[in-house]
């Protein structure tokens, strides 16, 4: 009897012990037996004591900072775009935004022979959340018969009205609304600082969702889903204006024009700096709405620039677009040719001694550094540090989700030996405190291993290459790594 209780009792701690139905020795855990032999495989030796002191005491980028990588940045390119001035998107997702304006500020600056020049960012800012927010809406009437596990309707809800964007966020807003110099549409506390303001309009339109779907749910039809939609975008427009103000439909501008000797030097003259304004180097003032100002200004045709791709997970030589990759209801999601690493750097190349700068996006979470401006594969050695191998190829990079575009700047130069690239010059959208008073240096091989896409004018295309757009492109699915944007 005494035994039978035992048992009784043995088997009764097992159940509370072990989950329902789980065995009691599964494969693959972390059982005593592997932890105990992982614990005397380990000895530390002298290097990894001198590598644990070093560590636990010092900054580990400082330790791994690869001095012969800095050691070799000269800072000298052999083609430089000419552009004056460096934006900063603060603290905001707005990177799209900015390196799409400053793709074509140079242009613009250059034929209108301006000192200097900048677009209103938070103008187009203003728009983007509003469409964004219609695009919500539509969707939520979408998928308004699909369960809130289904996958497109988390993805709907998961990006819902982040800042983030893609080029062609930049051309549907550009076409539609226009452009205004920054003057007329100045940055604001909440522009520059888009946490809580995001924060509060993504209640604010999730509180509506509901309501949209409570109507659904009792039966209501398409249209008068869409009024309601239509009483959420009323609030959506004034909490836009308290916050951005309201966007110009016509204002009046004028700009100092460059003199002559200014085009003799890049450096300012300090006599010139106590100089006043005079109607002399002051162009006439002019009434513009934001369309009739990107027509005179800009004129430039967005829609002549296309996307190239570089991801070796997927076909060279084939058309794909990214599955709700829109911030505008009636516009077409983003879609581009995969090709080759050399052939997109070739094209670049090609753009920029033509002086035209590319908008480009990679992923700036590995190798580069802020405070020296550098861009380099490789620039923190962590591997020689910790004796480890942290080989992952570009492909495995999206395969296992460790690497994706997540930042938009612009290509503005680059330094060729025996015509091929060794660096290239990147302006930010960091402001002039980061990197190299704004600007960085990008390594070839960093070029290899994390730049995912540049957008270029189809005039500097292959043919061939070209020829691919008129297939039908392959979706990829919204949740792809890279397809939210940037």
């Amino acid at each position: 009897m005494p035994m039978t209780r035992f048992a009784t009792a043995t088997s009764l701690l097992l159940l509370i012990i072990l989950p329902h139905g789980a065995p009691a020795d599964e494969a693959g855990t972390l059982s005593p037996q592997v932890l105990k032999g992982l614990q005397q495989e380990y000895q530390m030796n002298t290097g990894d004591r001198a590598r644990h002191n070093a560590v636990t005491n010092n900054p580990v980028k400082a330790l791994a900072l690869n001095r012969e990588v800095v050691r070799g940045d000269d800072g000298h390119f052999s083609h430089r775009i000419k552009s004056k001035g460096i934006t900063n998107q603060k603290k905001s997702g707005r990177c799209w935004m900015f390196a799409g304006l400053n793709v074509i500020k140079p242009q613009l600056i250059r034929d209108h022979n301006m000192e200097e020049f900048e677009f209103s960012t938070s103008y187009l800012q203003f728009w983007d959340k509003l469409e964004k927010s219609n695009l919500y809406f539509e969707q939520v009437i979408e998928l308004r018969d699909a369960g809130f596990l289904d996958r497109d309707w988390e993805i709907v809800h998961k990006w819902t009205l982040d800042d983030g964007g893609w080029w062609n966020f930049v051309t549907g807003l550009v076409e539609k609304y226009g452009v205004v110099p920054a003057s007329v549409m100045p940055e604001t506390q909440s522009s520059e600082n888009t946490a809580t303001m995001n924060h509060i309009l993504d209640r604010l339109v999730r509180s509506q969702a509901a309501k949209i779907i409570a109507l659904h749910e009792q039966g209501a039809p398409p249209a008068a889903l869409r009024a309601e939609k239509r009483k959420a975008l009323k609030q959506i427009y004034r909490f836009l204006v308290i916050n951005l103000g309201e966007p110009p439909t016509e204002f009046e501008w004028r700009y100092k024009i460059k003199k002559k000797s200014d085009e003799k030097s890049d450096q300012p003259d300090p006599a010139e700096d106590k100089l006043t304004v005079t109607e002399e180097n002051l162009s006439a003032p002019a009434s513009y709405t934001p369309q009739s100002f990107y027509k005179k200004f800009v004129g430039v045709q967005l829609q002549d620039y296309v996307c190239l791709y570089n991801n070796p997970q997927n076909a060279f030589g084939k058309h794909y677009k990214y599955a709700r990759s829109r911030n505008m209801v009636g516009k077409g999601d983003m879609h581009f040719i995969n090709i080759p690493i050399n052939t997109m750097k070739e094209i670049a190349i090609t753009s920029i001694l033509a002086n035209e700068p590319l908008w480009f996006a990679a992923n700036v979470g590995i190798d580069q550094s802020r405070e020296l401006g550098l861009m380099q594969h490789k620039l923190y050695d962590f591997e020689s540090l910790f004796d480890i191998d942290l080989t992952l190829s570009k492909a495995d990079r999206t395969r296992f989700h460790a690497g994706a575009a997540n930042h938009a700047m612009v290509l503005m130069g680059v330094d060729l030996s025996n015509k091929k690239p060794k660096k290239w010059l990147v302006e930010n959208s960091w402001g002039e405190t980061n990197g190299n008073k704004g600007t960085w240096t990008l390594y070839d091989s960093w070029f290899d291993e994390h730049v995912y896409n540049i957008i270029v004018h189809k005039r500097h295309v292959p043919s061939e290459i070209m020829e691919r757009f008129k297939d039908t492109p392959r979706e990829l699915p919204s949740w792809y790594p890279g397809a939210h944007g940037q």
